[in-house]
């Protein structure tokens, strides 16, 4: 007499014999079993297919279905339990972590609602087009963290924090007044901080490093108590066609998005938690307090542009609270050829531009040259390259009156409420998350790749 066949995992999923949806019943400890299960058996279908590159259509089918059935289960998880999860990786919000460390602490104490480590780990031998898109999985969480308003304001209280590279570096910056990172250097000169991009290589392009160590330049800046405003500002580069001229920045670095080593949780969501909320909003130094000034320590902070701003430059320009340029300048955010979000440039842009500059600027690809009427808009100045740096000392000096930190702190409230960032920043962590996986970009970064590669 024969036995039954073995069952297949894929095989039953491809037929429709998979498990049931999940349907969470209330309940945190039973529906947390129902979606590990469920997700359990989500990995068995992936483990016998081969790599996402190797998988013929067919079998791209069905991780997709199996990717959307475990989607479709934490969304309606996180629909019901989004607080008590935060409350149980959190020790009932007592402690601050950094939404790196809260998604992977989740992932620990609730199986299956997000990636591992390891599986994290895994996804960053490959290029951006053959990774599992998990991330996607991370974006949801995030964005569920976030559009809570009681667990987002905690969560952008502990981002504001000072990182702990910073409170290392502290002592000896109070003493020497310089912090060599690897991708900037920041000095301290008088009483402003001058952080310097120098990510050379790449036309001080952001990556993943360069986002971390900006955040601990912000940090030091704004604890150094003879410090009273921050200055930023591109340094030479070594691109042949801008060779020894400073470059304020070429945005995100489009390489690094190929080959998978932009981080969602890092540089797409720490940018905007982190080192940019800082600048905005200062630093959280005693998150008990009632009153955001005695909560938060703000200085101001002054953008010199050097040759361009594009992409994540002209973003990081829109928190400045003064911006001069070269009259050779130009600022762009080139969102519709990239094919990605901008950050918060779609929230904060019209407030100084107008909707429909704004528009054509990020729907449009426009570019803003310094030498157009509109770049008034976005600059406060536009001066010769020779008088640049007369310029930013003047502007170091007007914002050093002690009134106007408190000035720009009423000024930002009103401007960005902290409701108003947190609910952009819920739907940006869902939206911009899937846009970085989707084809057309993937097929974008890939010719570009291509051709900077005929070109060596």
């Amino acid at each position: 007499m024969t036995g039954a066949a073995h069952s297949d995992p894929a095989t039953d999923w491809a037929a429709g014999a998979g498990p049931a949806p999940v349907q969470p019943i209330g309940d945190l400890d039973a529906d947390a079993a129902a979606l590990d299960r469920y997700a359990e058996a989500a990995e068995d279908v992936l483990a016998a297919l081969p790599a996402p590159a190797k998988r013929d259509p067919a079998q791209r089918d069905l991780a997709d279905q199996v990717f959307a059935g475990t989607r479709a289960a934490r969304r309606a998880f996180l629909a019901a339990h989004t607080e008590a999860v935060y409350d149980a990786v959190t020790a009932n919000r007592s402690r601050h972590l950094r939404l790196p460390d809260v998604v992977y602490a989740v992932a620990d104490r609730f199986p299956g609602l997000a990636p591992t480590r390891a599986q994290m780990d895994a996804e960053r031998a490959y290029i951006q087009a053959d990774k599992e898109g998990r991330e996607i999985d991370q974006g949801l969480l995030c964005g569920a963290l976030l559009r809570s308003p009681s667990v987002g304001r905690h969560l952008i209280d502990a981002m504001l924090m000072p990182t702990p590279r910073a409170l290392e570096l502290l002592e000896e910056f109070r003493a020497t007044g310089r912090a060599a990172l690897d991708s900037l250097v920041v000095e301290r000169r008088g009483g402003a901080a001058h952080v310097t991009f120098r990510n050379t290589h790449c036309l001080n392009a952001e990556d993943n490093r360069l986002i971390a160590d900006l955040e601990t330049a912000v940090d030091l800046a704004l604890l150094d108590d003879q410090v009273w405003v921050g200055v930023l500002r591109g340094g030479e580069v070594d691109h042949p066609k801008y060779q020894g001229r400073r470059v304020f920045s070429a945005g995100i670095n489009l390489k690094d998005l190929r080959d998978g080593a932009i981080s969602f949780l890092d540089f797409l969501m720490g940018r905007e938690l982190g080192y940019l909320n800082k600048i905005l909003r200062g630093l959280c130094v005693a998150p008990e307090a009632a009153a955001w000034a005695e909560r938060t320590t703000q200085k101001p902070w002054v953008g010199a542009v050097d040759t361009f701003a594009i992409g994540g430059g002209m973003q990081l320009l829109l928190v400045l609270d003064r911006v001069i340029a070269e009259e050779d300048a130009y600022v762009s955010l080139p969102a519709a050829e990239e094919g990605i979000v901008p950050g918060l440039g779609n929230l904060r842009l019209g407030r100084l531009t107008g909707a429909r500059l704004s528009r054509q600027v990020i729907l449009g690809g426009r570019r803003i040259a310094m030498r157009d009427r509109e770049a008034s808009l976005v600059c406060d100045e536009i001066v010769p390259a020779e008088e640049l740096d007369e310029a930013v000392e003047r502007a170091v000096r007007d914002l050093s009156a002690p009134a106007v930190a408190a000035n720009r702190r009423m000024l930002n409230l009103s401007e960005e409420p902290l409701d108003l960032f947190r609910e952009y920043l819920a739907e940006f962590a869902v939206t911009q998350v899937a846009r970085a996986y989707s084809d057309d970009v993937l097929a974008k970064v890939e010719r570009r790749w291509q051709r900077s590669r005929s070109r060596r």
